[in-house]
């Protein structure tokens, strides 16, 4: 069965960065879109990202652009989320999810989550 597994989350300075990890098993890479999402205290999940298994291109919602970017490694079947430039609206919960869609990658719900790691944005 599909599982994902989050990690890297922590505590950060504003300006600074963290690179989260979503290691994945139980599906081929390949045939999947991996998103990422966030949930802040008090407010839905968004979607904020995403990359294509098959061909690694990218999506990032207006919030992050520019400042995250997401990257896979096929052989480690284990996606990164680069953050930098961090601000403290970026403190939530950051889940990694999967979807069997092929091709370019969209952000919307997906049917698979991570079990979600915490990143704090404070000085």
């Amino acid at each position: 069965q599909v599982q994902l597994v989050e990690s890297g989350g922590g505590l950060a300075q504003p300006g600074g960065s963290l690179r989260l990890s979503c290691a994945t098993s139980g599906f081929n890479m390949e045939y999947y879109s991996l998103g990422w999402f966030r949930q802040a205290p008090g407010k839905e999940r968004e979607g904020i990202a995403c990359i294509s298994g098959s061909d690694g291109s990218t999506l990032f919602v207006d919030s992050v652009k520019g400042r995250f970017s997401a990257s896979r490694d096929s052989a480690k079947k284990t996606v990164y989320l680069q953050m930098n430039s961090l601000k403290p609206e970026d403190t939530a919960v950051y889940y990694c999810a999967a979807d069997r869609v092929f091709g370019a990658c969209a952000i919307y719900e997906y049917d698979h989550y991570g079990q979600g790691t915490q990143v704090t944005v404070s000085s």
